[in-house]
């Protein structure tokens, strides 16, 4: 019996999508990496905001193409524990929709629908839909579905930070920490299988620990991650700014393994539309908090996320965010126009912005973004980086990524090279050359071409 998994939306559904694989493999189920060769094919979908739901139908129904020949579909993910009974009604090329606290019953449901593929002539056809509201933590051991060189350790599941414009709490439920030691068991087994630089994801990594220890513990949490051989990086994603704390610093400029590279979420700037978006920071505590990681460790790459179009959003709440954008040079940063969601706060809220005009606003901060990225890289001619190799581009050609890049959302690194490097090695690089968003070099323990 072979499935083909594949996965939509962000490294938290990755994460999920492995621990289902590792519960299919368990089973005696094979997982392969095309649809032809597939007996029963699975999606794990985005619901999060309007684009991913659009790009998350437009596949459903590409892989529902390929039932014709006898092959079976289920669907998973935010989309199908947001809109399950709905899309059990409205897409019936989906022969089972699983919501995200019921992967542990894919193995049954796999099965059955296996058992209908072995029948000749098929004579029924059976349709699963569940969608759990109890929420509960995905574990078990987790298969590797792509290179291991990196891998992403999900820390927590769901949030309670409750933003009025998001609705990951109604589809993934309140903040639940995993355990300490199950995180550092997963560590040591993926650093086994090979993985170098490990990822820290959760909707909030920083309030780790709140809900089991009674305290932010991600800094202990850290500094055992540390001790983990193999280990040689360690990033955080999606930290909030309010819980940065003082130690949380202190260890971040410590521990050697973890890179000077910090995911922080801003979304605004502006007091007032920072209120409306239910944010617990100010620009005063953004700016203290960015100064302080600054001044702890002055190479750190900042990355940030912002919104723009917010109900509320006036001219000037705008032109302050513009401002705050040139003031603090961010790194990396990315930028979303406001998507109206059902069942936010946001969704209700008055004075509303034309979405064109929130496009617009997007597309003004990401033109200036593009010129803050090319005078970083510029400034980075000359200078000599570790690189952590991705893949070869070319023969003599690599394409990797510096600490303050994380993998599939931030710039890459090309370099030229006589030796041979496989995924997950070390180089160390010049850089020649710089764009807007990459940098171009050449290695430095090989020969130029």
């Amino acid at each position: 019996m072979k499935i083909y998994i594949e996965t939509l939306g962000c490294f938290k559904n990755q994460e999920d999508s492995e621990r289902a694989a590792g519960l299919l493999l368990s089973d005696g189920l094979e997982v392969v990496q095309s649809t032809e060769e597939a007996d029963i094919l699975m999606i794990n979908t985005c619901g999060f905001i309007e684009d991913a739901k659009r790009e998350s139908i437009d596949r459903i129904l590409q892989l529902a193409e390929k039932r014709q020949s006898g092959k079976k579909l289920i669907v998973t993910g935010c989309l199908a524990q947001r809109y399950g009974e709905e899309l059990f009604e409205e897409l019936p090329e989906a022969d089972a929709i699983l919501g995200v606290n019921d992967y542990k019953k894919l193995p049954e449901i796999v099965e059955k629908l296996y058992a209908e593929i072995q029948t000749e002539p098929m004579e029924k056809s059976s349709r699963f839909l569940s969608v759990n509201g109890e929420t509960s933590l995905l574990t078990g051991k987790r298969t590797a579905l792509s290179s291991r060189h990196y891998a992403y350790l999900k820390i927590a599941e769901g949030c309670s930070n409750c933003c009025s414009y998001c609705a990951i709490p109604s589809i993934r439920g309140g903040y639940r920490s995993v355990a300490m030691d199950d995180l550092l068991r997963e560590a040591g087994a993926l650093a086994a299988e090979g993985t170098k630089e490990l990822i820290l994801i959760a909707q909030d990594v920083t309030a780790w620990g709140i809900d089991i220890y009674g305290k932010y513990a991600l800094p202990d949490l850290l500094s055992f991650l540390c001790r983990i051989e193999g280990i040689e990086w360690i990033r955080l994603l999606y930290c909030y700014e309010e819980r940065i704390t003082d130690e949380l610093i202190r260890v971040m400029s410590g521990e050697k393994k973890i890179l000077h590279y910090i995911d922080i979420p801003l979304q605004h700037c502006s007091d007032a539309v920072l209120a409306r978006m239910n944010r617990s920071s100010t620009r005063k505590s953004m700016e203290k908090t960015l100064e302080k990681l600054r001044t702890a460790m002055p190479d750190i790459a900042i990355r940030t996320t912002l919104m723009t179009g917010f109900p509320g959003e006036t001219e000037e709440d705008f032109a302050e965010l513009v401002d705050f954008v040139e003031t603090q040079c961010f790194d990396r940063m990315g930028v979303f126009a406001f998507s109206e969601e059902e069942g936010t706060a946001a969704f209700t809220m008055d004075e509303k912005i034309d979405p064109e005009i929130a496009k617009e606003r997007r597309d003004s901060l990401m033109l200036r973004q593009m010129d803050i990225s090319l005078r970083n890289n510029q400034a980075m001619i000359g200078k000599e980086l570790l690189v952590f190799v991705e893949e070869q581009e070319s023969p003599g050609v690599y394409i990797g990524r510096t600490y303050a890049d994380a993998p599939e959302i931030d710039e890459t690194t090309m370099f030229e090279s006589s030796r041979h490097y496989k995924p997950g090695d070390f180089a160390r690089v010049r850089i020649t050359d710089a764009m807007d968003y990459d940098i171009i070099g050449v290695d430095l323990d090989g020969i130029p071409l």
